[in-house]
């Protein structure tokens, strides 16, 4: 055994640990570089070209291989804190009009802020809606599809009478 395959060997070794550690599908292709690598050092002593193949295979294990890896091994992922929140039910606890910057909803016990997906409506109290996103603290929420012919949305007040919006002092 060459000092080159010992040196493979050992890069591919260290790839696994750190692989096995942080589970972040990073060093994994370095590793399969170092594999590829190790085998090119029993045939070819020029250290140059096994780096070429280690660099080479690694980079395209990453390419084409890891969009694969990635959507397989998040299939079964669990969403956490308020990404879960995202399609589920709210009930509006304040009256949501994104001109006037109110609104707020309840979902799973806890009240959040909250603005409508469609500027210029207003969203009533104790209607039902969807929450669709998340803009830092708040919830961007939609009226319940089940609802909309039910519910009559209005304008909000600011659109329909210009006296409504404060002067501001620039």
């Amino acid at each position: 055994m060459s000092g080159q395959f010992v040196f493979w060997l050992i890069v591919l070794a260290l790839c696994a640990i750190v692989e096995l550690v942080t589970m972040g599908l990073t060093s994994v292709w370095f590793a399969g570089g170092a594999l590829v690598a190790a085998i090119v050092s029993l045939f070819v002593p020029y250290f140059w070209v096994q780096i070429i193949v280690f660099a080479v295979v690694s980079f395209s294990m990453l390419i084409f291989t890891k969009p694969v890896a990635v959507r397989y091994f998040n299939k079964g992922r669990v969403k956490t804190n308020a990404e879960s929140l995202i399609g589920e039910r709210a009930i509006v606890v304040s009256e949501i009009d994104n001109i006037k910057a109110i609104g707020e909803v309840t979902v799973n016990g806890l009240d959040w802020s909250a603005r409508s997906i469609v500027d210029g409506i207003v969203i009533p109290e104790k209607a039902v809606v969807v929450i669709k996103k998340i803009e830092g603290n708040k919830l961007i929420v939609d009226l319940d599809e089940s609802l909309k012919g039910i519910i009559r949305l209005e304008k909000s007040d600011a659109l329909l009478d210009p006296n409504m919006i404060e002067d501001q002092d620039d």
